[in-house]
């Protein structure tokens, strides 16, 4: 039977297909697929037994330990996995009563929180790595350097460690801690509402103030407590004096950062301020955030190869 000459392709456009098929696969090869290293998260005991799980994506050193911060779990950082895993192994850590990790502690101390860490850094037997805390998780990582300070080259504060030195009286901190026992959801929503621009994605803003609102109440205020009660006795500050290796934050332009103050503590202290962000600018604004903190990593490598 004789094909019709209207549906036979010619020479002309075979080729052209032939050369969208390549051009396809060029653009399929180029593309640089991010898989974790295993189906399923890791999952090692805390010293206290705590079961922690952790997630492993990419290759490379140093390692890069990302630690969340109150209420929060590695979900938040989620923008930062495809950007860093090209060069880096990181591993993103849910701490006890967060996330995927076990609970039942009597107090979530920043001490204990930093045991988390340790406990995976040395189940994968790192020794060149990178701790990266979010808000809270900037103390947290402060307790892990203590632990493990020949594994460390530096720690990247997000948001977070504007000024250590700050002063809270335990007056201060009851008045702090009273509206979360009252109502927990409520207070933790109006809680990190105040810390969202307006112009975030309301999507966003929505997920962010449920999530952290829906954490177990008992887990949260206790951890709270804990972490306010380091600036009640000065704890959040004096601990960098027994900390050798360099700091460095990346900020949003919420809160004053105090250098000096910092400095009087630090043995090296650098801030990378972000104008015009919030205090979840590593998930509202990543094209930002993410050259910054690159930026950061950069600062501590080269101080730690001095």
């Amino acid at each position: 039977m004789k094909q019709n000459s209207e549906t036979k392709p010619n020479t002309r456009q075979w080729n052209g297909l032939l050369w969208l098929m390549v051009i396809l696969i060029v653009l399929l090869l180029a593309v640089p697929v991010i898989e974790a290293q295993a189906d399923w998260p890791s999952i090692t005991p805390s010293k206290d037994g705590i079961p922690i799980s952790y997630e492993i994506y990419g290759s490379g050193e140093p390692t890069l330990v990302f630690v969340h911060g109150w209420s929060c779990d590695t979900r938040y950082f989620r923008e930062q996995i495809p950007y860093f895993s090209r060069d880096h192994r990181i591993i993103l850590v849910d701490l006890a009563g967060h996330g995927h990790s076990g609970s039942g502690r009597a107090r979530y101390t920043m001490k204990a929180f930093g045991e988390d860490v340790t406990a995976v850094v040395e189940a994968e037997n790192l020794d060149k790595v990178i701790l990266i805390g979010h808000s809270m998780g900037g103390n947290v990582i402060a307790e892990a350097a203590l632990l493990i300070p020949d594994k460390v080259l530096g720690l990247i504060g997000i948001d977070t460690l504007e000024n250590v030195d700050f002063k809270m009286t335990e007056e201060d901190r009851q008045n702090m801690l009273a509206p979360f026992k009252e109502d927990f959801i409520a207070t933790t929503r109006r809680f990190a509402e105040d810390m969202i621009l307006p112009e975030t994605d309301p999507g966003l803003t929505e997920w962010i103030i449920t999530d952290m609102s829906a954490a177990p109440p008992e887990m949260a205020i206790s951890a709270m407590e804990e972490m306010l009660q380091d600036y009640v006795t000065g704890e959040a500050a004096t601990i960098f004096q027994e900390i050798s290796h360099p700091v460095v934050t990346v900020n949003s332009d919420l809160w004053p950062v105090n250098s000096e103050g910092n400095r009087k503590y630090m043995q090296s202290y650098e801030a990378i301020v972000l104008e015009n962000t919030d205090h979840f600018l590593m998930m509202d604004q990543p094209g930002r955030f993410n050259p910054a903190l690159k930026k950061a990593i950069k600062m501590i490598m080269k101080q730690a190869s001095e």
